[in-house]
């Protein structure tokens, strides 16, 4: 069995699901409840590969909110994700994807020295971030895209925002080896991560986000867009392949330009309905993204766990900071496409 470990992107958002998923308590409750609110399994989840192969998954709700982060709730939003996994643990899960800030806030609090959670050791073999499979489809999606759209790759500039993140690294060591890109732009906070990265690729310019844009033929976002940051269009080349593969989405809704085409970044559709609910209320209610075809379109992070149940891998396939390899995005990618699973082109806007 496959487990996803979810949130809802805002507390009125959070309020709105949980009214609609008959859970009355939590609708009118305010954020310090939901520091409070135990994880809670709210979705079965029945998926079938175009091989036919049938799975069952659960969906467990965090009760996390980015607001945790925001008003600097830290230990309430380490709590709620160790917590989530322990109650997918209990619950006989084999492998569970951490999805949206989940991974981010595993990985950034180091979440791993934190094994034993009150009755439940957490056996961190059960659990990936998922982060290999996003960062394969983001990388397909530059490439596909950059066909789509008459961009020439062994001619192009790619910019890669978030360079030095784990997904970041990881697209930037496949366009390096894989797709054969003219330039890349690393883009990142951290000074020193940025130079490692460049000495082991042994390529790419350091720049500043200000610097780079106007010089990308596409745009690979992977980082979370400072708060009140925004990105003028007028700027960006055209033509422009932008990636947008942060959460929330950065720029999905806030650049609309012709010339400029958006990509939904990390975004997987399955050849056949996938029989949920929950991603359907999400999608209905939130203000943050909107999915075209909610009953197939997911994730990819999360379409991870489902693969690994799939071939049966119960492993922590995607694990830690900058650990992701070219040949295991090759595997997985594999993987992918042979239970039906393909890369989003379109913006959702």
């Amino acid at each position: 069995m496959f487990g996803l470990i979810g949130h809802l992107t805002s507390l009125v958002h959070a309020q709105s699901v949980a009214k609609e998923l008959g859970y009355e308590e939590y609708a009118d409750q305010g954020l310090d409840f939901w520091c409070m609110a135990p994880p809670q399994i709210v979705d079965d989840i029945t998926v079938t590969s175009v091989t036919g192969q049938k799975i069952y998954g659960k969906y467990v709700e965090s009760c996390f909110l980015p607001e945790m982060l925001a008003t600097k709730r830290f230990k309430a939003a380490t709590r709620k994700i160790v917590n989530a996994m322990a109650h997918a643990q209990k619950q006989g899960i084999d492998i569970t994807a951490l999805g949206g800030f989940s991974s981010i806030i595993f990985e950034n609090f180091n979440l791993a020295q934190i094994q034993q959670v009150r009755n439940v050791r957490l056996e961190l073999q059960r659990f990936t971030t998922g982060n290999t499979h996003t960062a394969y489809i983001i990388c397909r999606q530059v490439e596909q895209g950059a066909q789509l759209y008459g961009i020439d790759l062994k001619q192009a500039t790619v910019a890669v925002c978030g360079a030095t993140g784990d997904i970041g690294s990881a697209v930037c060591r496949w366009l390096d080896s894989r797709s054969d890109v003219a330039e890349l732009l690393l883009v990142a906070r951290n000074p020193e991560r940025l130079q490692d990265l460049q000495a082991e690729l042994g390529r790419g310019k350091v720049m500043t986000i200000d610097e780079a844009l106007p010089q990308a033929d596409i745009i690979v976002w992977v980082a979370s867009m400072a708060k009140g940051m925004e990105i003028d269009p007028q700027v960006l080349k055209r033509p422009c392949l932008v990636v947008d593969g942060g959460y929330p989405k950065n720029m999905i809704l806030s650049i609309q330009e012709p010339g400029i085409h958006v990509i939904d970044g990390g975004i997987v559709e399955h050849s056949l309905d996938i029989d949920w609910r929950i991603l359907q209320i999400v999608n209905r209610t939130s203000q943050l993204f909107r999915m075209t075809q909610p009953a197939r379109q997911l994730f990819a992070c999360f379409a991870e766990s489902m693969l690994l149940e799939f071939e049966g891998l119960h492993t922590n396939f995607s694990w830690g900071r900058n650990q992701i390899t070219v040949e295991k995005m090759d595997e997985i990618g594999r993987v992918s496409v042979k239970h039906g699973f393909r890369p989003v082109l379109a913006s959702p806007a």
